[in-house]
């Protein structure tokens, strides 16, 4: 009996957590996610720029999609280390596939009119990008 009483319990958890889920997908809106930002920022081990500059242009990064009401469309994401290691902080748009070097608040603020909303990428801070037909 108490086999089946855990297998009910199992099943209620189980459609519980896919409920949630769904919820979830819902409230971030991920179905109209167009494009993911993610910034090197807050580095346990600061080695391509100040921890403190690229927490500041984290926090313009962050303050900016609001204010430009992207969120519903643009998700960020601060990751510890993209890596690259130089001339940071790097930020790369997927699925654009374009990484950018030397990131500041103004080159931010020309990322997300440029690239983002424009379709233009912005040139002069390009470490890679895809070759454009």
């Amino acid at each position: 009996m108490t086999d089946q009483a855990d297998e009910s319990v199992d099943v209620l958890t189980e459609i519980s957590m896919a409920e949630q889920l769904a919820a979830r997908v819902q409230s971030l809106h991920l179905p109209q996610i167009e494009r993911h930002l993610f910034l090197c920022a807050d580095q346990s081990k600061p080695l391509c720029c100040d921890r403190q500059h690229s927490l500041a242009v984290w926090d313009y990064l962050k303050r900016r999609i609001t204010e430009l009401q992207l969120g519903d469309r643009v998700f960020r994401t601060k990751a510890n280390c993209l890596r690259v290691c130089l001339a940071g902080p790097i930020l790369v748009i997927y699925p654009d596939r374009v990484w950018y070097h030397s990131v500041t608040e103004s080159v931010i603020e020309r990322i997300l009119r440029e690239h983002v909303i424009g379709g233009q990428i912005v040139s002069e801070y390009v470490l890679t990008a895809p070759k454009l037909p």
